[in-house]
């Protein structure tokens, strides 16, 4: 009769569990109101601890080509709680800073992908989860991966 149990109790774990693992994208909430979540699923590497991903927020914005615009803002990791995952998320984008070149007034505007501020933010390559990255409504999430040479050099003595 314990047997029974147990085999019981196991196939419904057996049926509950791997419907959760299915869908890891139910672990992350929609996002709230003004928000929106962009979702990235990394194709499998066969190295992956040789990967990283470049996260890269921003907007596109008509502006001359000569000076320098960057964003405020940060992105911001968060850990899901009970799930063991891992979100993304930029609150605010801006205000918006740069150079201040002399430029011809008369000069065309061009489309230009302004960033954040600041040093690129690399996260783990895992193709197993997506990468979920919540931002302000028009913002943009582009992404850029970087692959470690098979080389490593070694550095002298000093």
């Amino acid at each position: 009769m314990k047997l029974m149990a147990a085999i019981a109790v196991l196939g419904v774990f057996g049926m509950v569990l791997p419907s959760r693992a299915a869908d890891p994208l139910q672990a992350f909430p929609p996002a709230d109101a003004g928000m929106v979540r962009h979702v990235l699923q990394l194709p499998k590497q066969a190295d992956e601890s040789a990967f990283k991903v470049e996260l890269i927020v921003g907007r596109t914005v008509p502006l001359d080509e000569h000076n320098r615009y960057f964003f405020g803002g940060r992105i911001q990791k968060e850990d899901i709680q009970g799930w063991g995952y891992t979100r993304y998320v930029v609150g605010a984008l801006g205000p918006m800073a740069g150079t201040q070149m002399a430029v011809d007034p008369n000069a065309p505007k061009v489309d230009r992908f302004i960033t954040l501020a600041g040093e690129p933010y690399l996260i783990r390559y895992n193709s197993r989860l997506p990468v979920v990255v919540y931002v302000p409504e028009g913002a943009e999430v582009r992404y850029r991966i970087w692959k470690a040479g098979p080389q490593a050099t070694a550095i002298g003595k000093g």
